[in-house]
């Protein structure tokens, strides 16, 4: 860890690193999954900010690849009930915790900012479901929109991807899968994407720890997820080992300054240019990792998904264009 790197953290970092040590929490790593689980969810809601209300929230299973999966379907305020778009997105917390409430407060900003409906999925996670059973769970509830859009109110023909972290990492690796989809995605917006499971990025060493996320959690998270090391290679745990990237959704990459992801971050989406799709990076320097769930906390969060939405918006030139039942 680099002590000098501390004071260029943004004031809010540095308020929730302080309250974490405070808390003086043993490391996820340090137990069990379902222990990490329980620990997260109690941790979370000191993090977010007030639930912003919706249009309207409902919730919906349909039938996944291993049983029975959870979407969570948010309508903005006065969005149309019919061929809105529409926003899959897709929960981090390293494929072994996160849930569909942890990350409730993003979505309702997306699906309000962006006057869109978003669907999220409740999908297995790690270790009890290894890879690649989120990607599995992932791919379902995109074709469910895909397949259904006429009767969530959507447009086929306008769904984008979000993540941030693992969820990040499941975005980029849907929007590969979907190349050859009749409706593709039409834009993936990733926050802090984890793009390389081999983890030896700079950043693993410059933000080892006291940063929030530490190399000793993620990968405790990676090896909970993957069968074995073999999996590391494999494109759709490491996304940035894939052959080509051409043909992917336009892109927005959030980095935050702070986190050991950020360099493979920047790589994916230097690695996204250079095959020829559009992309928006956009650097938060005095942040860290998972600022866009720390809205009671400061601006970045809600800065973050607004820029994500203003990229989008770019990307779709009829974005909005939806009218208000």
């Amino acid at each position: 860890m680099t002590t000098s790197l501390l004071p260029l953290l943004d004031p809010e970092a540095r308020h929730v690193l302080d309250l974490d040590r405070q808390a003086a929490a043993p490391p996820f790593e340090a137990g069990t999954p379902e222990e990490a689980r329980r620990a997260y969810k109690q941790g979370f809601p000191a993090l977010q900010g007030e639930r912003e209300p919706v249009g309207s929230l409902t919730e919906r299973t349909i039938t996944g690849p291993g049983g029975p999966l959870t979407l969570r379907i948010y309508r903005g305020h006065g969005v149309s009930g019919a061929a809105a778009p529409a926003l899959l997105y897709l929960h981090g917390g390293g494929w072994v915790i996160g849930n569909l409430d942890s990350h409730d407060e993003i979505c309702r900003w997306f699906a309000n900012m962006a006057a869109c409906v978003v669907v999220s999925p409740d999908y297995r996670l790690a270790p009890e479901h290894k890879f690649p059973a989120a990607i599995e769970d992932c791919r379902a509830a995109l074709s469910f929109m895909q397949d259904g859009a006429g009767d969530l109110g959507i447009d086929a023909r306008r769904i984008a991807v979000a993540g941030d972290s693992a969820g990040g990492n499941l975005a980029t690796v849907l929007c590969l899968l979907a190349r050859g989809d009749k409706n593709p995605p039409t834009a993936q917006l990733l926050f802090y994407p984890n793009t390389d499971a081999s983890q030896a990025a700079d950043s693993y060493r410059r933000f080892a720890d006291r940063y929030g996320l530490t190399s000793a959690t993620m990968a405790w998270f990676r090896d909970h997820y993957i069968n074995h090391a073999g999996d590391i290679d494999d494109w759709r745990v490491s996304p940035l080992k894939a052959a080509s990237l051409a043909g992917a959704a336009p892109a927005f990459v959030a980095i935050a300054g702070h986190d050991i992801l950020a360099d493979e971050g920047e790589a994916y989406a230097k690695r996204l240019a250079d095959d020829g799709v559009p992309v928006v990076l956009r650097r938060w320097p005095g942040q860290i990792h998972g600022f866009v769930s720390m809205g009671r906390h400061g601006p970045a969060a809600r800065q973050a998904v607004g820029a994500a939405v203003a990229t989008w918006r770019g990307f779709d030139p009829v974005f909005g264009n939806a009218q208000a039942d």
